[in-house]
């Protein structure tokens, strides 16, 4: 049992109820049963594929309802005023306008978009996307249990590492993160354009709009593109740069050195870097290095402190031997991440992403450094010393 748009020539499902347990006869059943819930059965109702599985509520008339938007709900009351069930709420590989994606903490239901097993098979599949809540929120996209990439903590104005989020973009974006729950929610500005956010089968996160003259589905973004969207592509306290043209993507971050240097040579930088030999940190004259247009790090080994803006944040760190970096957590709003671990797949953007401040010792604030770039005229100046 699923749906799919209406008004598309290419029949598109874009939610599957019974996903991994197909109906076996030639027919099934969709009713309402006793109890409540919204039930897909075989004409006998010995044998249930699918159902709402929710509680039941005493002296109450229930239906149901496939809404314009693509949720199918179940209503509870005589005047629908109550969502019983949504099917918004339980994602296939898809996320549509209106959809939240995310933690309802209430009922600690975290929305999780799955893909298919195959083009022709809805049954669930390897990959999953979804947002995980240590430290700042951010989202992942997996294969299994493994990461396969990160969108970077939200900056006030979309994923730190998604700058074809802008504020040109063709959504409105709401992220709301307060007692209740910890959402995204995109609404398409022009609501005569059909898109919609994809895990497909293959691993990637895409963004397909409808092109009606052409009558197909157009690529508007997708994810991950290069290796430096690879998570963790260059190991702990490394830096990607997908702009080398001419050497290894691998850099150190700031006051670092690779971990193996034989196996950056050959140009493998999973071990990652460590801090320099002959470094004095934590000592008279520490300051921060400012890199521009950056995925800042995973923020799984950072803490979040809302009330402070960037120049506390500085301070704070500062103050703290184990505090390695920091970043504005809201760069309308304010707010301040600090990193006290690892600080992973970080890399750069030849525009968009946001500034990251990494701590390093007074030497290290000497030293010039200059990333090397195949855009220069925006690559510039990317790294900016401060203290």
């Amino acid at each position: 049992m699923g749906i799919w748009y209406n008004k598309v020539s290419e029949q598109t499902v874009v939610w599957v109820a019974n996903r991994d347990r197909p109906i076996t006869g030639s027919t099934g059943i969709l009713s309402v049963d006793e109890t409540g819930n919204l039930v897909l059965h075989e004409n006998d109702q010995d044998f249930v594929f699918w159902s709402t599985n929710v509680s039941r509520v005493a002296n109450h008339v229930f239906s149901a309802q496939l809404l314009d938007s693509g949720n199918l709900v179940l209503f509870q009351g005589v005047n629908k005023e109550v969502y019983s069930w949504q099917s918004f709420d339980y994602p296939s590989n898809t996320l549509l306008p209106g959809m939240k994606f995310g933690l309802d903490k209430k009922t600690g239901l975290n929305r999780v978009i799955t893909s298919w097993k195959s083009s022709v098979n809805p049954g669930v599949g390897d990959y999953s996307y979804k947002m995980e809540f240590v430290g700042s929120p951010q989202s992942f996209l997996y294969k299994g249990v493994t990461r396969v990439w990160r969108t970077g903590s939200w900056t006030g104005h979309g994923w730190s590492g998604v700058p074809a989020m802008t504020q040109n973009y063709i959504f409105n974006v709401s992220y709301i993160n307060n007692n209740d729950e910890v959402v995204v929610v995109y609404l398409i500005r022009n609501t005569s354009i059909f898109s919609r956010l994809v895990v497909n089968e293959s691993g990637t996160l895409e963004r397909l709009t409808w092109h009606e003259a052409e009558q197909k589905w157009v690529g508007f973004w997708s994810a991950p593109k290069d290796q430096c969207d690879g998570y963790n592509h260059c190991g702990p306290s490394g830096f990607c740069n997908p702009y080398k043209s001419d050497s290894f993507e691998c850099d150190c971050l700031p006051g670092y050195e690779p971990r193996s240097p034989q196996d950056w040579y050959l140009r493998d930088g999973s071990k990652g870097c460590k801090i320099k030999v002959g470094t004095r940190m934590c000592e008279s004259g520490d300051g921060f290095v400012e890199l521009d247009r950056v995925k800042v790090p995973d923020t799984s080994t950072a803490g979040v402190n809302m009330s402070f803006g960037l120049e506390a944040c500085e301070e704070t760190c500062l103050m703290n031997c184990t505090c390695m970096g920091y970043a504005s957590a809201d760069v309308s709003k304010g707010g301040c991440i600090m990193w006290y671990g690892d600080m992973i797949d970080t890399r750069t953007f030849s525009d968009g992403g946001q500034s990251f401040y990494i701590r390093v010792d007074a030497a290290e604030l000497g030293t010039p450094l200059i990333l090397f770039s195949s855009k220069p005229s925006k690559m510039d100046h990317v790294f900016k010393s401060g203290c």
